[in-house]
C-alpha cells in the first residue's frame, strides 16, 4: 500500500504543478498578446490631419475627389499610413480669414496641420507684416495646443513691387524657424510655371498639378506623421 500510496501523492504533486505552470504561461502568454496589440494600435492609430489654405488646397474648379487633401490621402495611404486628410480650405481666404475661423476649423480631435495661406495676400498686394502678424498668430495657437504644423510658403506674386517680394519671400521661413514647425518652401512651385498643370484660370493647380504637388510635399507630410505619432508619446512636446 505504501508504494501505491506515494505513487498518488507524486501524481497529485505533479498534476497541481503542472497545473501552475500552464496558468502561469497562460498569463504571460496573454500580457505578451495584450502587449503586443496594444503597441501595435498606438503605432497604426489613425492620424488626422487637417489642411488649413485657400483655393490651392480647397479645390477650386477640380472635380470631386480630386482636390489636394484626398489626393494626400490616397497617397499617404498608399505607403501604408494610417491616416485621414480633412479639407479646411476656403477659396480666397486670406492669412487673416484664416487666424478667423481657426478654432471653429481645427477641432480637438486634429493631429497635425498643413497650413497653407497667404498667397492670396500676395496677389491683392497686402503688406508683408499683415500677413505675417496673421500667420504668426494662428502659428501660436497650434503650439498653444500641441499641434504639429507643416507650414507651406509660396512663390512672390507678379504684381510686387521689390521691398514686397524679398519679405514675403523671407516671411515663410523666417516663421518656420521661429516656431520650430516643419516648412515646405513654395506650395505652387510644382506647378506655377506649367500652363498644362494649371486650371484655366491659369493660377490654380488642375488635377495633374495636384498630383505633382503631392509627389512633391510628400516627404515633408510623412515627417509631420511622425511628428504627431511622437506626441502621443509625449503630449507636451
Amino acid at each position: 500500500m505504501k508504494p501505491r500510496f506515494g505513487t498518488s501523492v507524486r501524481a497529485v504533486f505533479m498534476t497541481k504543478l503542472t497545473l501552475r505552470v500552464t496558468v502561469i504561461i497562460t498569463t504571460v502568454c496573454i500580457v505578451l498578446v495584450w502587449a503586443t496589440s496594444h503597441n501595435v494600435r498606438a503605432d497604426e492609430r489613425v492620424v488626422k490631419i487637417v489642411v488649413l489654405g485657400d483655393g490651392f488646397t480647397s479645390g477650386a474648379w477640380l472635380p470631386v475627389g480630386r482636390n489636394f487633401p484626398d489626393r494626400l490621402e490616397f497617397a499617404l495611404k498608399a505607403k501604408g499610413q494610417s491616416v485621414t486628410v480633412v479639407n479646411a480650405g476656403v477659396g480666397q481666404d486670406s492669412a487673416a480669414n484664416g487666424l478667423a475661423r481657426l478654432d471653429r476649423s481645427i477641432t480637438d480631435d486634429t493631429d497635425a496641420l498643413i497650413l497653407q495661406l497667404g498667397a492670396n495676400d500676395m496677389i491683392r498686394g497686402r503688406e508683408p507684416d499683415i500677413t505675417r502678424i496673421a500667420l504668426a498668430a494662428i502659428l501660436q495657437k497650434l503650439r498653444s495646443r500641441h499641434i504639429p504644423v507643416l507650414l507651406c510658403g509660396a512663390r512672390p506674386h507678379a504684381n510686387l513691387d521689390d521691398a514686397q517680394t524679398k519679405a514675403f519671400a523671407a516671411m515663410f521661413s523666417d516663421l518656420a524657424s521661429e516656431y520650430s514647425v516643419l516648412f515646405y518652401p513654395a506650395f505652387d512651385d510644382a506647378f506655377v510655371d506649367n500652363a498644362q498643370l494649371k486650371a484655366a484660370d491659369g493660377l490654380h493647380p488642375n488635377p495633374a498639378g495636384i498630383e505633382a504637388v503631392v509627389m512633391r510635399i510628400l516627404p515633408r507630410v510623412e515627417d509631420l506623421i511622425e511628428r504627431a505619432r511622437r506626441r502621443d508619446a509625449d503630449p507636451h512636446q
